[in-house]
Parts: structure tokens; sequence; C-alpha cells
């Protein structure tokens, strides 16, 4: 059996369209959409909607802005648009019309952080399964499947604004892990939470993580936990106990699978 894994795909849909050759399946582990694409400024949703200059300067406040800087910038931004949440939707749409034609294998995927998954069933097709909450059986092996990313505990999602981001409060990610029960594989978005998988050293800051996650590789030992989220991680794996945790790369970037052969 041979399973290819992508995460953080960011619209790099040429690559996703190869991302399953000679693959039995494929799985994609969230972040489809491209809304702040930092490397050119010309892309992703804000760069195309609002302009490259405003899309570089989203960049850099949110690597180096004071506190509550990002969310004023951004508000004063989409004010000079008619109906932010019917543009952004708009854009987000005709990104998943490509993306998801592009999966051409039997695929299983789930949303990240950055996705709208209440739009997923519009693209959703034979072949593709939405998987976000599921455990499937692929090749004698359980795969249980976690999609989003954890709020810190007591912080509520932000509501109003054009972009909604896929994060839930601590105690419904931490139930939708709990959910899937013991598994082979464990697969989501965000890493467990172990400090060297969570930290960016481009950011500079350690991204979301979950210690459920992490709850799930102590107390089960699956054989391996697959995430994505952090880009430039301090470390892409680590060990937890009998897990083999591994953060399969920055597809965007690379345009390379992760292969699991057995």
């Amino acid at each position: 059996m041979r399973v290819h894994v992508v995460c953080d795909v960011h619209g790099n849909a040429e690559a996703l369209a190869r991302a399953g050759d000679g693959a039995d399946a494929l799985l994609v582990l969230g972040d489809l959409v491209d809304f702040v694409d930092y490397q050119n400024p010309q892309r992703g949703i804000l760069g195309r909607v609002l302009g490259p200059d405003v899309s570089r300067r989203f960049g850099e406040i949110r690597t180096n802005g004071r506190p509550g800087e990002l969310m004023e910038f951004a508000r004063a931004a989409w004010s000079a648009v008619d109906d932010p949440p019917a543009v952004v939707a708009d854009a987000v749409r005709e990104q998943y019309a490509e993306l998801f034609a592009a999966m051409t294998v039997p695929t299983w995927a789930i949303p990240g952080n950055v996705d709208q998954p209440d739009l997923w069933p519009e693209f959703v097709r034979d072949g593709v399964v939405a998987a976000d909450g599921r455990v499937v059986t692929l090749g004698g092996l359980r795969f249980g499947f976690v999609g989003g990313a954890p709020l810190p505990p007591g912080v509520a999602p932000r509501r109003g604004g054009p972009w909604k981001a896929n994060m839930l409060r601590a105690e419904e990610f931490d139930a939708a892990v709990a959910r899937i029960g013991p598994v082979d594989v464990l697969c989501s978005h965000v890493p467990p939470a172990v400090p060297d998988l969570a930290y960016d050293v481009v950011s500079r800051r350690a991204e979301s993580s979950s210690a459920a996650l992490l709850d799930v590789c102590v107390r089960d030992g699956a054989r391996a936990s697959l995430f994505g989220h952090v880009h430039q991680p301090l470390a892409a794996r680590a060990r937890v106990g009998r897990t083999e945790c591994v953060n399969v790369g920055h597809f965007r970037r690379t345009g390379v699978p992760y292969v699991l052969r057995w």
C-alpha cells in the first residue's frame, strides 16, 4: 500500500494534480486556500482583491506588529470593498473549483485553519471524501482525521469581518479528537503540543498545536501522527512514546508529498 500525504497546499493546484501520482490514496491535511501569499504578495486572495501593497503590509504586521494592529489594518483595508464577505467567498470558491478538481486519486481531505469547510459540500465529488471527524481503513490500518485548529482555552472565535478562520474553541477541538478513538495513524492539520513541532523559526513564535492530540499519542501509541500547519518548524519530527510525529511539509513551497508505504 502506498499513500501520499500533503498539507498547506495554499493554492498550488498544479503540484496537487501530481501529488497522487503512483499512490493508492491521497490524504490532504488542510489549508487548501491561498489567502495571504507571504512569498508573492501579488498572489493570494488578499493580494488579488486588495493589491500587493496591502498583502505585503499584512505579512509585515503579522510578524512584527503590535497587539491589535493586524485587526485594525485589515478592517481599514476591507472598508474600501463593497460586501467583503461575498467577495471573499467568491474568491475561495474560485480556488476550490481548481483545487478539488486537481485531486486525481481517491482522496481523503480535511480543512485547515484558513479553509472554509462550509463551502466544501459544493466541491466534494466521487473519489474525494470530506474526512473531518472520520475513521477510515486503508490497507488494513485505521486512519483518524481531525481538521481545523484549536484556539487557546477560554478564547472564543472572532465574529464579523470578511474572513472567518476555521479556528475552534479548545473544548470543541478536544471533543473532536476524543471522538476519533484509538487509531493506527492520526491525521490532523495542527501538530500535537510538542514545543519543537509547534515553533516556527521564521515567524519566531509557537503556532497552534493540540494537547489533546498529544494525549492520544501518549495514551494509544499510534504508529504515526501526521500534520502540517507549521511551515518552518524547529523540528519536522519527534518521537512521542511509540508514535512518530511527522510534519509532512509545506506543500505550497515543495510540491512534494510525504510518502507512506506498508
